[in-house]
């Protein structure tokens, strides 16, 4: 006997309804993978350098966030009035950038080669899928919309 999803309604859902109301009555497809989320954790004395490289390639606009997070690196220790303790998370940046399957290769390198320093904790570069995306002030969707 299979396994019953997790998620049943959801892929109801997403595999039978409209994004909206209105004029984006655009349906989703799951296996239409034209644009893709490419989001980086990355050292913060890095971002000028990772803003750059992805303005050199054609990227138009990222969004850029604060964030704190340990991974291998695992944090490392300070000593504050005489007492030492541990820091367990580590200020890093996430940048995330809406582009074109088409670029994704180019763009997953440019951020590579900018923010790597050769050490730990340099960061790590996620690639997913994009369902739809809609501009709001225009309505335009789709890849018109990045």
């Amino acid at each position: 006997m299979a396994q019953p999803s997790l998620y049943p309604v959801q892929e109801l859902f997403m595999n039978s309804l409209p994004i909206c109301a209105g004029k984006h009555k655009e349906f989703v497809s799951m296996g239409d993978n034209k644009m893709k989320m490419v989001s980086a954790v990355i050292k913060p004395f890095k971002l000028d350098d990772v803003r750059e490289a992805l303005s050199e390639i054609g990227v138009q606009g990222i969004t850029v966030t604060e964030v704190k997070g340990f991974g291998r690196q695992k944090g490392h220790t300070e000593l504050y009035r005489g007492a030492e303790y541990v820091v367990d998370f580590l200020p890093k940046v996430r940048v995330d950038a809406a582009v074109s399957s088409e670029i994704v290769d180019q763009v997953v390198e440019a951020i590579s080669s900018a923010a790597q320093t050769g050490k730990i904790g340099d960061g790590k570069i996620f690639v997913t899928s994009i369902e739809q995306v809609v501009r709001i002030r225009t309505g335009e969707s789709g890849t018109e919309a990045l």
